[in-house]
């Protein structure tokens, strides 16, 4: 899995061999299929690793993790740390997201509706949230989370301190006028 992340810092997945993994990880293609039944399953388990680092990050932000004073601040600082710890996996998500190989593009989606439903059930702890439709809490967790992936792709990207300081304040900038859109939204269940 190594191998191939590190293959995938420069090319997308749809264009990596598997001969070309198992130079890379120094062993013989037909020892590739001890521990895989074809790349597609490659490309599986590295997304369901990648979203195990994310969803692990979010645990973690929910089990108390985050400035209770600070949450917007303190969220995009967990989501900066988080994609510098793991840049490769950000980078294949990002990469394969919309494009490239069509089961790990399912993969992707599925993974990130995940994520939303569950942010939708953890937004009904916050006071004035836990009236509002599923559906709107629905969508409401779907801004949230593509304003996240988008800030973690741009954080990926940055290239030096000043830049990922100014991707921190825009992002910060962006999850506050979600939360200004809150208040002025009155949902019907």
């Amino acid at each position: 899995m190594a191998a191939a992340l590190h293959l995938l810092e420069e090319q997308s997945f749809s264009a990596l061999s598997l001969r070309e993994v198992t130079r890379e990880a120094g062993i013989v293609p037909a020892a590739f299929y001890r521990h895989f039944d074809s790349m597609e399953a490659l490309g599986l388990v590295l997304i369901d690793e990648s979203f195990r680092a994310l969803r692990d990050m979010l645990r973690g932000a929910r089990a108390g993790k985050l400035d209770p004073s600070r949450v917007i601040e303190s969220t995009v600082d967990i989501l900066i740390a988080g994609v510098n710890e793991r840049r490769e996996h950000w980078r294949f998500i990002g990469r394969e997201r919309n494009s490239g190989v069509t089961v790990l593009r399912y993969a992707i989606r599925t993974e990130i509706r995940l994520i939303t439903s569950e942010l939708a059930i953890d937004l009904t702890r916050f006071p004035g949230l836990n009236d509002w439709s599923a559906e709107d809490l629905n969508i409401l967790s779907s801004l949230f989370v593509n304003a996240m992936i988008l800030i973690a792709e741009a954080i990926e990207d940055s290239a030096d301190a000043a830049s990922l300081e100014e991707i921190r304040r825009t992002a910060v900038k962006q999850l506050r006028l979600i939360i200004v859109g809150i208040a002025g939204w009155h949902s019907e269940p």
